[in-house]
């Protein structure tokens, strides 16, 4: 928590009255942030601030601000928005997650949504993975470190399903180690 709130407060300190109003958001209550998430004209920064305080309170008002940023470019925003998700315990986040992870043009930023979909231990979560991991089999597919967190993630749920295609990752030299790993967890068929 500590790391994301630096993380934010540096953001908020290369605008002008940044700081003030990093400090404002810090002071605020749970109304009053999540009102800031709909005020108009606020920098990222503070509606991140706003929905992570929020999600780490357990307050749904800020999950659709949270599954914005799980799907954000920059992984610091999905990391923590992740985590404020896996906290807040709306039964929304497995199915966004899911949505998230299996979004064939959002491959790219999936890393987070896997990873949170594992966490949740969803029914959701094994179909997803399962799903997304065979995509990302396909001979030169650039996104390894996602199909590697759907290989670790399917080996935390042992989900029986994930057999057929943790077996097809153990041919994939940066996945054969964990495919293995996984496909242990299972135990005999």
């Amino acid at each position: 928590m500590n790391d994301v709130l630096e993380r934010l407060r540096a953001e908020a300190g290369l605008a002008p009255e940044g700081e003030a109003q990093y400090e404002a958001l810090l002071a605020q209550d749970a109304d009053g942030l999540a009102a800031s998430l709909t005020s108009a004209g606020l920098p990222l920064w503070a509606r991140e601030t706003a929905a992570y305080r929020l999600g780490l309170a357990g307050d749904r008002r800020a999950f659709e601000s949270l599954v914005l940023l799980l799907n954000h470019r920059d992984p610091p925003r999905c990391e923590a928005a992740a985590q404020a998700l896996a906290v807040l315990g709306d039964p929304r986040t497995a199915r966004a997650a899911a949505a998230l992870a299996t979004n064939e043009l959002r491959t790219a930023y999936a890393l987070h949504p896997v990873r949170l979909l594992a966490a949740l231990r969803a029914p959701e979560s094994a179909p997803a993975l399962i799903s997304t991991l065979s995509r990302l089999l396909a001979p030169h597919d650039p996104y390894w470190r996602v199909a590697l967190a759907c290989v670790e993630g399917l080996g935390a749920l042992a989900d029986q399903r994930a057999r057929e295609v943790l077996t097809r990752a153990q041919s994939h030299p940066r996945l054969a180690v964990a495919a293995t790993a996984a496909l242990r967890g299972l135990g005999a068929a």
